[in-house]
């Protein structure tokens, strides 16, 4: 019998398609994570920072902190 992960066999074999649920879950943390990324974005950009430092990474965190309310 040959071994599967020498051959490679595993990579081919076909995979269980995900649920509806998982993958309007996974866009939805997707979109959120882009929203973040954005959010982050307009904030540096707006305010000049090379690094971020202690006080900026707490003010990011104020700005998601009243987004989520």
């Amino acid at each position: 019998m040959a071994n599967v992960l020498t051959t490679g066999a595993w990579l081919s074999a076909p995979t269980k398609k995900p649920s509806f649920l998982a993958r309007l879950l996974r866009v939805r943390i997707e979109s959120n994570e882009r929203r973040a990324a954005h959010i982050v974005e307009t904030y540096v950009a707006a305010h000049g920072l090379q690094n971020l430092s202690d006080n900026a990474e707490r003010q990011i965190d104020r700005l998601f902190s009243r987004a989520g309310r």
